[in-house]
């Protein structure tokens, strides 16, 4: 039993030994052999003389033989030894695709056929985890391309572009949460703008105060990316900041103009205690710098903006000023025009649009001739053709300006009936939208209980009946809404 134990041990020894040990090993048995039997000859032959065969020829055969035998073995080894060398030098490249732990397995065998072979196995299956990694990899670039055309389509508002760029940064750095934070005007407190990655998130401000010395207020003043530890949290007895950032944060300041206008910041998982590394550091870096501009670049937009809408608007109340009659008109159906909105429960937005459109949707009459706007008598019919183009007048003049573009609607159509007896469009029943009815009683109201040359002015139950008569061309839910705002500020007897 022991003896077959030898054995294997033995066997086991040989397979798992290296080339170079089983080539000497083979190549001395294989040698003995036909140097043994010819020495078998040459014994017989001298001292026996069985064999007659000159001593001569026996020792240039053996001669001959040993150095065919010598030569084959340096030949073959030479050839062995760069294969083995080729197999070292393949390790060292193997030592940049493999882990640690794998080259050190890989070292532990003797056998070169073994080690090439496990190799190139784990060659392979770093190949396959790569090929796995790259359709992931390529999965996800086409989720952030989708993500990022909506981005674009919506750029008209930055923080829709803002959260992509938070969701893109963080997913790709396998942060857990992103934060954008925007430096108030006094430079001593950072807003929280955006936010992903937290359903814990409550939408309200909240505030961190820019503590000086601070790692915070460091990346503000350097106006340089760092690794955070959110020990600074501490300072703050706010747990809605603690869900956003946790021990492991970067932190990369929003440069533009050599100005930090906030911060970006992306927070590790509590599970991963392992730094940022300097290339992610560069890249929030340069991505934080990007948006910095963005952002500038939406506030100059919007002050253009704004200015183009003071500017249209100025030009509606120089219109509404020079008439007599009307001067005023467009604050009061304004003032109703929210009020009935306000009453309907309509969300800040439609409030927004309803106030705005309310002071421009008579802007066109800037373009009516002055005879017919300041005409003491009613006008004739070719001249109510000519103001019956007001509408369309004011649409061409906000239309260009972007800003502006949600407004056409309801500067266009505030003439319209539900009837379709109405101008420019003859517009009937659900073609007209809810804000163009609201903003079309607030007008009707507002025309009636205002003196003109032709007719004196109604009072306010005077206007409301009239309105109600137009049963078939006026929403009178909307009308009846303004007659209890009416009531409720007792200008109904």
């Amino acid at each position: 039993m022991k003896k077959r134990n030898k054995k294997i041990l033995f066997l086991a020894s040989f397979e798992d030994a290296s080339i170079l040990r089983k080539f000497t090993i083979l190549f001395l048995i294989t040698s003995i052999i036909p140097m043994s039997l010819l020495y078998y000859f040459y014994y017989q032959n001298t001292h026996f003389g069985h064999i007659s065969i000159p001593t001569s020829n026996y020792t240039y055969a053996m001669i001959l033989m040993g150095l065919g035998v010598f030569m084959g073995f340096i030949t073959i080894r030479a050839l062995l030894v760069k294969i083995i060398d080729i197999s070292k030098q393949n390790s060292k490249v193997l030592e940049n695709l493999l882990s640690p732990e794998t080259i050190q397995e890989l070292n532990k065998q003797e056998n070169e056929i073994v080690i090439l072979s496990r190799s190139f196995s784990a060659v392979t299956q770093r190949l396959e985890e790569n090929v796995r990694s790259l359709e992931v990899a390529k999965r996800t670039l086409h989720a952030i391309m989708f993500k990022v055309g909506q981005g674009i389509s919506n750029m008209e508002n930055i923080d829709t572009f803002l959260d992509l760029i938070l969701e893109t940064l963080t997913t790709a750095l396998n942060g857990k949460t992103g934060t954008l934070l925007l430096l108030n005007d006094a430079g001593t407190e950072l807003i929280v703008n955006s936010v992903y990655g937290t359903a814990h998130y409550p939408k309200k401000e909240l505030r961190l105060k820019l503590f000086p010395g601070s790692p915070l207020a460091r990346v503000i003043s350097e106006k340089r990316p760092m690794n955070v530890s959110g020990v600074f949290l501490q300072n703050y007895d706010n747990q809605a900041l603690k869900e956003l950032f946790t021990e492991n944060l970067l932190c990369a300041p929003l440069v533009c103009h050599e100005r930090a206008g906030g911060m970006m910041i992306i927070s590790r998982p509590d599970t991963d205690s392992k730094s940022f590394s300097e290339e992610d550091l560069s890249l929030v870096f340069n991505l934080a710098s990007q948006t910095a501009v963005a952002i500038e670049n939406s506030k100059l937009n919007h002050d253009i903006e704004k200015t183009y809408f003071e500017t249209i608007s100025a030009l509606a109340m120089a219109v509404d000023a020079k008439d007599k009659y009307s001067r005023g008109h467009l604050d009061r159906v304004t003032s109703h025009a929210v009020a009935i909105g306000e009453s309907l429960g309509l969300d800040e937005e439609d409030i927004g649009t309803l106030r705005d459109a309310a002071r421009l949707h008579d802007v066109g009459k800037i373009g009516i001739p002055d005879e017919i706007l300041r005409k003491d008598a009613s006008l004739t019919d070719e001249e109510w053709v000519i103001m019956r183009r007001h509408p369309e007048i004011g649409e061409s003049i906000i239309k260009p300006v972007r800003s502006l573009q949600h407004l056409c609607d309801l500067v266009r159509h505030h003439h319209e009936k539900l009837d379709g007896s109405g101008y420019p469009d003859r517009l009937k029943a659900e073609e007209i939208s809810p804000l163009v009815r609201i903003l079309t009683v607030a007008d009707m109201y507002d025309a009636l209980t205002t003196e003109r040359s032709y007719r004196p002015k109604k009072s306010p139950s005077e206007a409301i009946a009239i309105l109600r008569g137009f049963k078939n061309q006026l929403d009178q839910d909307i009308v009846n809404i303004l007659a209890e705002n009416l009531q409720a500020a007792e200008e109904l007897i």
